[in-house]
Parts: structure tokens; C-alpha cells; sequence
């Protein structure tokens, strides 16, 4: 599932700003703010997806 990919690859580019921000890199924190705010958008894609294969499954 394309969706679902493009949730890890965010989560996975994002993890050594998350490392740098919790160290007191105020522009990692800037980058990890943006990056939660792509994830939450494409955690609502998987769950939109996964409502549509539910529904033409039932088909």
C-alpha cells in the first residue's frame, strides 16, 4: 500500500531531527514540527485507503 509506505519513509526522514531536537536544536524541532504535520496527513491517507478496500471488499 502506497499510503502506507510514504508514512514510514516520513517517520524514517525524520528521525535524526527528532534526535537533534531533543539535544536543543531549535531548527530540528522546526523540522520535526513539520514532519508530524505530514505524518498526521498521511496517517488520514492510510486510514482513507483502508475505508476504501473495506468497502469493495464488501462489494
Amino acid at each position: 500500500m502506497d499510503e502506507y509506505e510514504r508514512l514510514k519513509e516520513i517517520i524514517e526522514m525524520a528521525a535524526d531531527d527528532i534526535r537533534k531536537a531533543s539535544g536543543g536544536n531549535k531548527a530540528a524541532g522546526t523540522r520535526v514540527r513539520k514532519a508530524m504535520q505530514d505524518v498526521k496527513e498521511a496517517a488520514q491517507a492510510v486510514r482513507k485507503r483502508i475505508l476504501e478496500v473495506r468497502v469493495d471488499s464488501q462489494s
